[in-house]
């Protein structure tokens, strides 16, 4: 997700178009806060 985001958010940014832009940058959040914050009770260890 977070893969897509960067990708839409590059698009977005060399065609001019603010609502891939958008798109990309809240794929980004929501990839990124989905990986760090446990869903379902699995806790991820970082070593």
């Amino acid at each position: 997700m977070v893969v897509l985001g960067i990708i839409l958010a590059v698009i977005g940014l060399i065609a001019s178009i603010s609502i891939l832009l958008w798109i990309g940058v809240a794929l980004v959040i929501i990839g990124l806060v989905m990986n760090f914050v446990p869903i379902g009770g699995t806790t991820r260890r970082w070593y």
